[in-house]
């Protein structure tokens, strides 16, 4: 009997190989070059199975692409390289899988070395490649802004909003509508902050802490209430749902929603009266939660409060930012204790805490990276950190067990394979995760990260943990989340620039206007609309996410291209068959090819990815330092290449 094809999606490798996922299954399977059927990177296919995968002999499934059902991209956004009578697009996806070859006559205004959208005219055949057409110049590629603007194009991402959208966010203006104050808490008058990041301008959560008469805690978390400006069906809400989150590329944002709304009226800005919706807990010394209420509000923000500041007033470390907030010092103490509490107990859960540091990269006016530096995080990062976590476990718990149309976030258990993958590169360092009766659980993981800290291994061990669990999805099923080591867990504070908390507004707003109460037609349906939205959000965040890591690394290359030569000490962050990874303390990343080590020749352990020399015996593992030198930087690769610098070589430099 005829095995049936299968249908999925290619991803194709630079080096001409390629996977193909099927929906209905987690592995991916293998497509070698010469049953590619020449297909493209994100195309639809046909495959037929070859080989059934093999799990105890650690082999994948093998296919053969028989048809490409439907091709992904029809423009491509590279770079051209003109010849006399023809030029080639190389396109910035760099497994796309072809260069495009471009007849004279479809060239346009395109110059040498200009970033370009080229339209695809016909697809690669056999050994053809595929040819376009010219469509739009971005400009050269060293041009001020063009690397930013040719991600825009690659991603298809809507940076402009339509005029319809527009329009109906500036018809709401600046100020509230106070019609609506009479059907909510009016807590003007309380003590209420916002604590961001310095640049910050879409301010959408706020917090107020006090102790009670029983020594308990009140803690509310005050989330700006878009849901009440973005209706179902709106224009507003049409062009949210297709962006699905905020994305922030360096230097520029491309918002969720339009900034008359994120920084206006959805703002909670300092001294202007704002509608929230709302989620005050009471919680224990012990950090046990035993009452909730989630209400409709408004409020008045008393200070705009930064990260910096915050941290400054708990060090007592600046007299003049503690005289300007002098009566609010005991307010933000109380938010610390609070904090530590909560984090503690989340500690003893087995909250995974990967504190893996992010870059910061400083650019000029122009937009050209300056400088590359670890962003520094504070305790008081953590005191949001903390609180929002909390509204968002309390929220999840709450209406999981009103067995509502609700949209969580979960981040399911990771495969045993990977986890065993994990435990033969941390027997380097001494540590291992254990596996009960097929399964693990959150609180190993957090065991090694508390014994590595501190440790000059703990980044590298801490990368390698977050490498092993899966990716944190949106889905309308709840399903647990394994990094927080929680039941119950969803994304409510962020609904300026998350569509899911939009949903989970409106989820709210409508349980809280008929006394917890749907119908069952109304259940069924958000039903279908969760889970609709949940795999939109989920495929949005994808993309978001893939843009912003592509802008950083782009910079990242443009700012190392500027330390061609220059000499760094760096640890050995990955191990492959082609060479190493080292990253430097500014958090760069770049690799060390085979021909670039030494005069030696180096074997591949893959259990363990450790190379060793065949004469000497030298060895390279994950979490050895390492003396490197710069020797090329490429941003349209986003690619940065290092050469060791041999001990000897060292020593004769001082």
């Amino acid at each position: 009997m005829k095995k049936e094809n299968k249908i999925g999606t290619y991803r194709k490798n630079q080096k001409g190989f390629g996977f193909v996922k099927i929906d209905e299954q987690e592995e991916e399977i293998y497509i070698a070059r010469e049953n590619s059927l020449n297909a493209l990177n994100g195309d639809t296919v046909s495959i037929e199975i070859l080989q059934e995968a093999n799990r105890e002999k650690d082999k994948k499934a093998e296919g053969k692409i028989v048809k490409i059902i439907r091709h992904e991209k029809d423009t491509v956004v590279g770079t051209f390289q003109k010849s006399r009578n023809f030029g080639f697009v190389v396109p910035d996806d760099q497994n796309f899988g072809t260069d495009i070859f471009i007849s004279k006559s479809n060239w346009g205004k395109a110059r040498n070395n200009h970033k370009v959208m080229v339209k695809i005219t016909q697809y690669p055949k056999k050994e053809k490649n595929a040819e376009g057409k010219i469509i739009e110049v971005l400009g050269g590629v060293n041009e001020a802004g063009v690397d930013m603007l040719s991600l825009i194009k690659q991603y298809e991402l809507p940076y402009k909003f339509p005029e319809e959208v527009v329009a109906e966010a500036k018809s709401f203006g600046n100020e509230i509508d106070k019609k609506d104050i009479q059907n909510r808490k009016d807590l003007r008058k309380d003590i209420i902050f916002t604590i961001d990041g310095e640049d910050a301008k879409d301010l959408d959560d706020a917090i107020h802490v006090e102790k009670l008469s029983n020594g308990n805690y009140k803690l509310d978390v005050h989330i700006a209430d878009v849901s009440y400006y973005v209706r179902e069906k709106s224009e507003l809400d049409k062009d949210a749902y297709l962006r699905g989150t905020s994305i922030y590329m360096l230097g520029r944002v491309i918002p969720m929603l339009p900034r008359e709304l994120s920084n206006g009226i959805c703002s909670l800005n300092a001294g202007q009266d704002r509608y929230t919706l709302s989620c005050s807990m009471e919680i224990t010394p012990k950090a046990k939660i035993v009452n909730s209420d989630i209400y409709k509000a408004v409020i008045n923000v008393k200070e705009r409060m930064n990260y910096t500041d915050v941290q400054k007033i708990l060090d007592k470390s600046d007299e003049k930012i503690l005289k300007k907030y002098e009566k609010y010092i005991k307010d933000f103490e109380l938010m610390a204790e609070l904090a530590t509490i909560l984090k503690n107990k989340r500690k003893e859960n087995g909250y995974l805490n990967l504190d893996i540091p992010e870059s910061k990269i400083t650019l000029d006016e122009n937009g050209f990276a300056i400088n590359v530096q670890k962003y520094e995080t504070y305790f008081s990062n953590e005191i949001i950190e903390q609180f929002m976590l909390a509204a968002n476990e309390t929220i999840a718990e709450k209406f999981y067990w009103l067995k509502a149309p609700f949209i969580y976030r979960v981040h399911e258990e990771p495969d045993i394979e990977k986890v065993n993958e994990l435990n033969k590169l941390l027997f380097n360092f001494g540590y291992k995760i254990h596996v009960k009766e097929g399964k693990t659980y959150p609180a190993e993981f957090s065991k090694i990260l508390k014994e590595v800290e501190g440790k000059p291994e703990e980044k590298i061990v801490s990368n390698m943990i977050l490498r092993t669990l899966k990716v944190a999805v949106y889905d309308s099923e709840n399903k647990g989340h394994f990094g927080i080591a929680s039941k119950y867990y969803c994304h409510f504070t962020s609904p300026i620039r998350r569509y899911p908390d939009l949903f989970i507004h409106r989820i709210i707003s409508k349980y809280l206007k008929y006394d917890y109460t749907m119908s069952e037609k109304q259940v069924e349906f958000y039903n279908k609309v969760a889970e609709n939205d949940a795999k939109q959000s989920s495929d949005r965040e994808k993309i978001a996410t893939q843009v912003e890591r592509d802008s950083i690394d782009i910079k990242k290359a443009e700012y190392m291209s500027k330390k061609i030569g220059e000499q760094y000490e760096g640890i050995i962050s990955g191990v492959t068959q082609f060479g190493v990874f080292v990253e430097l303390e500014n958090t760069v990343e770049g690799l060390i090819r085979f021909e670039n080590l030494g005069d030696e020749y180096y074997e591949y352990d893959a259990d363990h990815k450790i190379l060793i020399g065949e004469r000497t015996k030298e060895t390279f593992k994950i979490g050895d330092k390492i003396n490197i030198e710069v020797i090329d930087a490429n941003k349209q690769e986003k690619r940065i290449s290092f050469k060791r610098i041999p001990e000897v070589e060292q020593e004769e430099s001082l």
